[in-house]
C-alpha cells in the first residue's frame, strides 16, 4: 500500500529468519523488495542515496527528503543483501549511497549531517518538492542528446515514469543492467560507459538546479548508525574505504560528543556539542562501538561500549520496569519519564541497548548483562502477537537467545586477516572477539601459541577444537 516505508529493520530480520530457515521463497521475497527499491525513484539515480518513503505503490514518486538514519540502514540492509546474493546491484547501491554521504552529508570535522531537505527555494522565493531531482522530456532529450531513447527506456522516460505533475518525470527502473543489455543487444562495455557518461550528464545538470537546504546538525544517534552502516558494507565488500569512514566517524563521536562525566550529548551544531544525550544517543553509539571491534580489533572500542553501557544502567535505569527511560536522571524533571520499546522506521533505542548487552555478556562474561537482555525481551513480549512490525529488532535478539550463538575467538598473528574472511561470510548468529597478541579477556585466555593463529568457535563458553582453517571454522558454525 501507499505511502510506502522502506522499513530496513523489519527487512532484515526477515532476511535472516528466511536464510537461516531455508526458506527461499520468503528470502527471495525480500531481495525483490530490495531489487524494486534500488530501482525505484525513491533513490537518486544520479547522486545517490534514498528518500524517506514513498508515496505510491511501486517506491516510484518519493516524498524527495533524505535522512541520514534511513540511508545508514539501508547501507546495512544492501550489505546483507550482498553478501547473501552477491548481486552487483547492492554493491552498486552501497558504493552510490557513500557517494551520497560523502559528498552532501559529511562535515569537514568527520560528523555526519542529519538530513537535506524535500524542497527547493526558486528564484521567486517559493518553494517546491522535487525541483531538484524531476526532470522535464524535453529537457532531458537536450541533455542526453543523441541517446536518449535508450535513456528513456532505461529510465522510463515514458507512462511508467510519469510523475503527473507539471509534465515531470521521476527516473525509475523496472530491469536488471544484464536484461536490458541483453534486450537491447548491446555490448556490456559499452553500455556501462554510456550509463556512466548519461549519470555525469545529469550531475552536471544539477549545478543549474536549486539544491535543497542541510539541516547541518549532526546527531549523536543516527551517526552511531551511519558508522555500523559503514562497518557492515566493509564486512560485504572489504573495501578499506568504508572501514575508514567507520573508524573516523567513531573517533568523532568520542572525541566531540562525550561530557565530562561519560555521558554523551545528543548534537553538534557548527562544532558545539549540546543537549543533554536521550537513550537512543547511548544505544546507538555503543552499537556502533561493538561493531568498529568486530573490524578492527582494537579493544578500546569495546572498553568505550562498556563505560557507555554502566553509564546508561545508573542514569536510564526504571524501578518499575525492565526497560529503561528515554532520558536521563540527569535531564529536568519531568511529569513523567517516557519509555521508547516498540521498533519503527529506526529500531527502539530499548530494543538496540538489549542486544548490545546480550553482546557485551559474551565479551566481558557479565552474567548480570545476560539476564539483563532476556528480561527486557521478555517484559514486552505479551505486545509480539498482536504487532509483530513494531517488534523485529526484539526478534532478531530472541532468536539469539533461543538458538546456537556462536562466539569466533581468533587469536595469532593473522588474526585480523582471518576475521575480514569470516566477516565476508553472512552468518547472523556469531560474534568475533580476537587479538594478534596474548589477551585476557575471558574467550581469548591462554590461548595464544606463537607463530600461529588459530580459530576458536564456541558457544557459551563452550569451544569446539581450534583450527587454523577459515572454512574449518565456517562449516562448524553451519553444520
Amino acid at each position: 500500500g501507499a505511502p510506502k516505508f522502506m522499513m530496513p529493520n523489519n527487512l532484515e530480520f526477515l532476511l535472516r529468519y528466511s536464510f537461516q530457515e531455508n526458506q527461499e521463497g520468503a528470502k527471495n521475497k525480500i531481495l525483490k523488495s530490495l531489487d524494486m527499491m534500488a530501482y525505484g525513484g525513491i533513490f537518486d539515480h544520479v547522486e545517490g542515496g534514498f528518500s524517506r518513503y514513498s508515496t505510491d505503490e511501486k517506491w516510484h514518486v518519493p516524498h524527495f527528503e533524505k535522512m541520514l538514519y534511513d540511508n545508514s540502514q539501508l547501507m546495512s540492509l544492501y550489505s546483507v543483501g550482498y553478501k547473501i546474493s552477491k548481486n552487483e546491484l547492492y554493491k552498486q547501491t552501497i558504493y552510490k549511497i557513500h557517494q551520497y554521504i560523502n559528498s552532501e552529508m559529511k562535515d569537514n570535522s568527520g560528523g555526519y549531517y542529519s538530513s537535506l531537505d524535500a524542497d527547493s527555494k526558486l528564484e521567486d522565493n517559493t518553494y517546491s518538492e522535487g525541483e531538484y531531482y524531476t526532470w522535464e522530456k524535453a529537457e532531458l532529450k537536450k541533455i542526453i542528446g543523441d541517446d536518449f531513447d535508450l535513456f528513456s527506456n532505461y529510465f522510463n522516460i515514458n507512462d511508467y515514469g510519469f510523475w503527473e505533475e507539471e509534465n515531470k518525470y521521476i527516473l525509475i527502473r523496472s530491469v536488471s543492467d544484464i536484461v536490458f543489455i541483453n534486450n537491447n543487444s548491446l555490448e556490456e562495455k559499452l553500455f556501462y560507459k554510456m550509463k556512466s557518461e548519461w549519470i555525469d550528464k545529469l550531475k552536471t545538470a544539477r549545478l543549474n538546479k536549486k539544491k535543497p537546504s542541510l539541516d547541518y546538525k549532526i546527531i549523536t544517534s543516527w551517526n552511531g548508525l551511519m558508522i555500523s552502516g559503514y562497518v557492515d558494507a566493509y564486512k560485504a565488500i572489504n573495501d578499506e574505504v568504508f572501514k575508514n569512514e567507520a573508524v573516523n566517524a567513531g573517533e568523532f563521536i568520542y572525541s566531540n560528543l562525550i561530557k565530562k562525566d561519560g555521558g554523551l550529548f545528543h548534537n553538534n551544531v557548527n562544532g558545539k556539542s549540546m543537549i543533554n544525550g536521550y537513550l537512543e544517543d547511548y544505544a546507538n553509539v555503543i552499537q556502533a562501538s561493538l561493531d568498529l571491534y568486530e573490524i578492527t580489533l582494537d579493544q578500546i572500542w569495546i572498553e568505550r561500549a562498556l563505560k557507555l553501557t554502566e553509564y546508561v544502567i545508573e542514569n536510564f535505569s526504571s524501578d518499575d520496569s525492565e526497560l529503561f527511560y528515554f532520558t536521563s536522571k540527569k535531564d529536568e524533571e519531568l511529569i513523567s519519564r517516557s519509555i521508547e520499546y516498540r521498533d519503527n522506521v529506526i529500531p527502539s533505542s530499548n530494543s538496540i541497548m538489549a542486544k548490545n548487552l546480550f553482546k557485551l555478556f559474551h565479551y566481558f562474561d557479565k552474567d548480570d548483562y545476560f539476564e539483563k537482555a532476556k528480561n527486557m525481551s521478555l517484559s514486552v513480549s505479551q505486545e509480539f502477537e498482536a504487532y509483530p512490525s513494531g517488534y523485529s529488532n526484539w526478534f532478531d535478539l530472541i532468536y539469539n537467545l533461543k538458538s546456537n550463538y556462536y562466539e569466533v575467538a581468533v587469536i595469532g598473528e593473522n588474526a585480523i586477516e582471518k576475521v575480514k574472511e569470516i566477516n565476508h561470510k553472512y552468518i547472523p548468529n556469531k560474534l568475533i572477539i580476537g587479538s594478534t597478541r596474548e589477551n585476557d579477556l575471558p574467550l581469548l585466555k591462554n590461548r595464544f601459541i606463537e607463530g600461529k593463529t588459530l580459530i576458536y568457535v564456541c558457544v557459551n563458553k563452550v569451544c569446539k577444537l581450534p583450527t587454523e582453517s577459515v572454512k574449518e571454522s565456517i562449516l562448524m558454525i553451519r553444520n
